[in-house]
Parts: structure tokens; C-alpha cells; sequence
């Protein structure tokens, strides 16, 4: 498999292609299930367009980091996964497969909807430990049920913190701006976790989002983080083709701030999900993603090569 890009792998046999990884740190891994959706499906598609909008990116240096994958990713291609409704045993075969990745590689995973999160967490805490989660979305995801399922793409988040997967008090939110019962929206709040709303950014930028971003430092520490990106943590204007778009949210410019700030805490993991391409603009969604994707993966080989 490429070693520079995220490369296009929808149809590679998963298994067969995490062999291929061999040695290399850094692993691009496709879950392609959107199941769990409850409004427009489609982020089954998200792995395979993400990876074609990379190809234009990890050969090159990125200009915050001065360093490139290249040489240090492969990619897994996407999860074998299941022709089934049930959640549950999606959930299962995700976190199977995720499990001897974590043994051997920094993962960033390209969903998918954000219910491929909750497995990809249970992976990831018997790995690492109790995790500290930042959450970039439009929504909170803290639904005790979602539209009378027990479980979906909105109540991850509360999941993973009565499983005890992360650490409310660890636990950042960022961009929130939906409706939904004040018991929801801040639920991470109230277990001691912090929420930065997208109204709370509105004009800010560069530096004027540090102190925003020093209190996260401040309260991660040096705390396993997992990192989850929902695309529609960004304005529609920035990231269209998603399965529910929410208007007035962030910029890619303080998307990205976030993102090259975050890259000194001490993650372990990455995904980025909600990613429809059959609602997208000129590929601005999947262009979006691929970007995030390799300014946290430049971070973290950053980081990697000033260490070795």
C-alpha cells in the first residue's frame, strides 16, 4: 500500500492490507457504515472520497509542521464489515478489527457515521487506558435515545462516558450549535466536562482563540486523547456534504488553529466522520476532511520525529 497517501483502498481486503502496514507508525483506516444515521445516509462513502482528495497532500510538506507523512502512514484500507441492521454487531466486528491496529499503529480512522466512534472508543480505552475525548460537532451526541432506538449516531457520547470509556471531567466539546433539551446539550458540562459552543467562537481566530485552547491544555494534560471530527462541526459553507447540516458553525481557519494547537497533547487516536459525498459542492466536504486529517497526522509525526 502507499506509504505517501491516503491512498484510494475502498475495495482492499482489510485484512490483507494490515499486513501490509508492516512496521510503519501511522495507519489510515476506512469505516464504511452509516447505519445509524437519522437523517441523510451516505457516510459510507466518506473513506473512499476522503482518500481521493488526499492525493494531492501527503507528498507534500505540510507548511505549519515543516515535515510530511511520507514514508511514516499506510493505509489499511476499509473494515470488513457486516451486510447487517444490527448495530450491535457492527459495533462488535468494528472493535475487533480495531483492537490489533491500536497494538501496532497510531490510528486515524475515516468514517463513516459517528456511531463507528463507541466501538472504535472500547478499542482504544482497553488499549490505553481511561481516555480523554475532544469532540469537534455541530451536535452533542449525549441523547439518552435517539428517535426511540437505544442507541445511534447521537448518543455516543453518553455511552462512552457511563461505560467509563472516557473520563467526563476530560472531555471537551467544541462547535456545538444545535436544538435539543437543555439536559443534552450540556450533559458533558454537567459531569464536569468543558463545551466551547460555535456561538461562544464567533470572530474568533488565530490567536484569539488561545485562551479557549490553553484551558484545554490545561485540563488534558498528558492524558491519552482520543480525537473525534465530525465535518459538520464546520459551516455548511465550508463542509456541505454532510447528513446534517447545521448553519453557523466554524471556519476551516479555526478548525484548524484548533487542530495544529491540540498537536502537543498526547493523542492516541484519531477519526473523522459524517463525511456524505452525494450532498457535497465541487468536493469541498471531502477537501475539508482530507486537510484536517493531515494537519493532525503531520502534528503527530512532528512530534514523533523531535522525540526519536
Amino acid at each position: 500500500m502507499s506509504t505517501a497517501k491516503f491512498a484510494y483502498a475502498s475495495n482492499t481486503n482489510f485484512f490483507l492490507a494490515s499486513e501490509a502496514l508492516i512496521a510503519q507508525p501511522f495507519a489510515i483506516v476506512g469505516v464504511p457504515f452509516d447505519g445509524a444515521v437519522t437523517n441523510r445516509p451516505g457516510a459510507r462513502f466518506g473513506p473512499q472520497e476522503i482518500r481521493r482528495a488526499s492525493l494531492m497532500l501527503c507528498d507534500g510538506i505540510h507548511p505549519h509542521f515543516e515535515v510530511s507523512p511520507w514514508g511514516m502512514v499506510g493505509d489499511a484500507g476499509d473494515m470488513a464489515l457486516p451486510n447487517a441492521t444490527s448495530l450491535v454487531e457492527v459495533r462488535r466486528c468494528i472493535e475487533a478489527q480495531a483492537a490489533p491496529l491500536f497494538a501496532k499503529h497510531h490510528c486515524i480512522f475515516l468514517g463513516g457515521d459517528h456511531s463507528v466512534t463507541l466501538p472504535l472508543l472500547r478499542a482504544a480505552k482497553a488499549r490505553f487506558g481511561p481516555l480523554a475525548l475532544v469532540h469537534f460537532d455541530a451536535h452533542c451526541d449525549t441523547w439518552t435515545d435517539h428517535f426511540g432506538e437505544a442507541s445511534g449516531h447521537g448518543t455516543w457520547t453518553y455511552e462512552a462516558i457511563q461505560e467509563g470509556l472516557v473520563s467526563p471531567q476530560h472531555t471537551v466539546q467544541i462547535g456545538l450549535r444545535s436544538s435539543g433539551a437543555r439536559a443534552a446539550r450540556q450533559y458533558v458540562a454537567d459531569q464536569g466536562g468543558l463545551i466551547f459552543t460555535a456561538r461562544q467562537m464567533r470572530g474568533l481566530d488565530g490567536p484569539h482563540l488561545e485562551a479557549l485552547i490553553a484551558q484545554v491544555r490545561q485540563r488534558l494534560g498528558n492524558r491519552p486523547v482520543y480525537l473525534t471530527l465530525d465535518i459538520d462541526c464546520l459551516d455548511p459553507a465550508f463542509a456541505p456534504g454532510t447528513g446534517t447540516p447545521e448553519p453557523g458553525g466554524m471556519s476551516s481557519s479555526q478548525l484548524l488553529t484548533w487542530l495544529e494547537a491540540l498537536a502537543t497533547l498526547h493523542c492516541v487516536a484519531m477519526d473523522c466522520v459524517e463525511v456524505a459525498p452525494a450532498y457535497d459542492h465541487a468536493e469541498l466536504t471531502s477537501h475539508a476532511a482530507a486537510t484536517m486529517v493531515w494537519t493532525y497526522l503531520s502534528g503527530q509525526v512532528a512530534k514523533r520525529m523531535a522525540t526519536d
